[in-house]
């Protein structure tokens, strides 16, 4: 999953020593210090500062020792994940949960249709919003996952799955605290006069470019600035680090901590719902066609 030499280079960089690293790694110095020269070779970067009283880590190699700390841990938990759902037996249904797209939704559904299913078991599998990696999370839909539970107006998401709807949730903005809406309980069209209002470029969502054509044909005072294809942390973060607007819903307020999630007077909303593979197993269509009963 990583480069084993990580492994070495942290415990040089926690011992501050060749020698102490290599009593814990259980090898001999000289081996240590052969895997630095070696990472540092692969790598064409130099990490440690080296001295007779120890080493280092240069600016450099405090970044890399972040990284690897982070690698090791993610590795790590990616394959106690891998190890689970291989384990599973063939009465479990595995779960995607994320930050954006939780589980929860689904469990709410699961706990009116389970005695149905009275001999499985769920299984809840992370994974990570990202806008380049998205597309590759449905596509294991079937694999990975039995269900995604997703916010679904997306032309492309649709082509890669199905979908039982199973609500909508309010498009609402968000703005950073200091900003000078952020003290307002429900915002007018004519609020946004002036700001920079941030959304998913046009052609993937009808609701959003719905949206955007009757903001650019009777609000041309909001200026409109185009987001990646699909939210990830980056687009709150973007948000909380500017004066811009952000369209975002109701189930995404207590996404990030800097931002206040605001209302807005209008009648935009966007379904929500379970995401299953196109080719989906016979249990997972039985438990589809028992939960529409419930939406």
């Amino acid at each position: 999953m990583y480069n084993p030499l990580l492994d070495t280079f942290i415990a040089v960089a926690d011992c501050g020593s060749f020698n102490k690293a290599a009593e814990m790694l259980y090898i001999s110095p000289t081996a240590v210090m052969k895997q630095m020269n070696s990472l540092e070779e692969h790598l064409k970067l130099t990490l440690i500062k080296r001295a007779q009283i120890g080493v280092t880590l240069t600016e450099v190699g405090v970044q890399i020792y972040k990284d690897a700390k982070f690698m090791v841990d993610y590795s790590q938990k990616s394959i106690l994940s891998a190890r689970a759902i291989e384990t599973t037996s063939e009465t479990t249904f595995c779960v995607g949960t994320s930050l954006l797209n939780p589980a929860k939704p689904f469990m709410d559904i699961w706990y009116k249709v389970n005695q149905n299913f009275p001999d499985y078991k769920l299984h809840l599998v992370p994974f990570e919003d990202n806008c380049n990696g998205i597309l590759s999370e449905i596509g294991k839909l079937g694999k990975k996952f039995d269900f995604l539970i997703g916010v679904c107006d997306s032309k492309v998401w649709l082509s890669l799955c199905n979908f039982l709807p199973l609500g909508r949730y309010k498009k609402m903005v968000a703005v950073r605290r200091e900003h000078p809406l952020a003290t307002k309980d429900r915002l007018k069209i004519s609020d946004l006069y002036g700001y920079t209002l941030m959304m998913v470029k046009r052609g993937d969502s009808g609701v959003n470019d719905f949206l955007r054509n009757d903001l650019e044909k009777c609000h041309p005072q909001i200026k409109i600035e185009d987001t990646q294809p699909f939210y990830d942390l980056s687009v709150f973060n973007r948000c909380a680090e500017t004066d811009k607007v952000l369209l975002t819903i109701e189930c995404w307020q207590d996404v990030h901590p800097a931002l206040v999630t605001i209302p807005v007077k209008w009648d935009y909303s966007i379904p929500y719902g379970i995401l299953y593979a196109k080719d989906a197993p016979t249990d997972v269509l039985s438990f589809i066609e028992i939960s529409k009963q419930y939406t």
